[in-house]
């Protein structure tokens, strides 16, 4: 894996970069421990700000994330149009940042807990994808990550960076957030979202009682709780730090195609 460093407002300000907040690129990844250990170099890096990074297919969680930042400002205009002035760029950029914080973190607009049940409605093949990408989380990186700089005080607000829910089927970035809430009275902190997928990961893995806690939250999101998964992710979770949830509709199928690529190399 190699890492590319930037330094926040750095012009140019696109080059290979989702804003000018990206503070770190990693290239030819391969591994889930390879994004966490490239996270802990630059939390240390950036000890004033949250860190984020992306996680599955870079190119649609770009795209996606663009059309949901623009549905929450309401379609305002966009100041970082401004390629010859990289400063008021990222001025522009840390105050997008700000407005979507608070819009999150405005409790007349959060998502309860209770309305997210059975939100993913999800089969028995999209729950045993699901007992895949915790059981083989390399899988879910992608080969490029880029990771940002999200200037927010607090580890439920760095969605902000990277706000992603775009489509009408998906969690929307209010209801991950929601969700990214609850994962954190499991001990979890978001680290990453991609196009279909958010990952955690905690200090230490989770006891089995806290595991059989945490299951209980997530047949709540994606409901058919007598499904073997269920057994399978409590037996799992114990024995790692991280957590991969699906946050759209088609989840699942991403994770179905990551296999089918990787059972036709040679």
């Amino acid at each position: 894996m190699q890492m590319t460093t930037f330094e926040p407002g750095e012009p140019p300000v696109r080059r290979n970069r989702l804003d000018s907040n990206t503070v770190a690129r990693l290239d030819d990844v391969t591994t889930f421990a390879q994004l966490l250990d490239a996270l802990e170099l630059v939390r240390m890096a950036h000890p004033d700000a949250r860190i984020l990074c992306t996680l599955d297919d870079l190119g649609q969680c770009a795209y996606t994330s663009m059309h949901a930042t623009l549905g929450l400002i309401e379609g305002e205009r966009d100041d970082r149009d401004e390629p010859d002035d990289p400063a008021a760029t990222h001025h522009a950029e840390n105050a997008t940042v700000s407005r979507i914080a608070a819009l999150l973190d405005n409790p007349s607009a959060r998502v309860p807990w209770e309305a997210l049940r059975d939100t993913r409605n999800a089969s028995e093949d999209e729950l045993a994808a699901l007992v895949a990408a915790n059981r083989s989380p390399d899988r879910v990186v992608d080969d490029v990550v880029l990771i940002q700089r999200v200037p927010v005080d607090r580890d439920d607000l760095a969605i902000a960076g990277i706000p992603n829910g775009y489509f009408a089927d998906d969690w929307s970035t209010y209801d991950n957030h929601t969700v990214i809430r609850r994962m954190i009275t499991h001990g979890y902190r978001h680290i990453a979202v991609g196009a279909s997928l958010l990952a955690f990961a905690r200090p230490t893995a989770p006891t089995p009682e806290q595991a059989a806690a945490l299951v209980t939250d997530l047949t709540h999101l994606y409901g058919s709780p007598s499904a073997i998964a269920w057994h399978e992710l409590a037996v799992l979770l114990p024995t790692q730090r991280q957590l991969i949830l699906g946050y759209a509709e088609n989840f699942a199928d991403a994770l179905t195609a990551d296999t089918e690529d990787a059972a036709e190399q040679p």
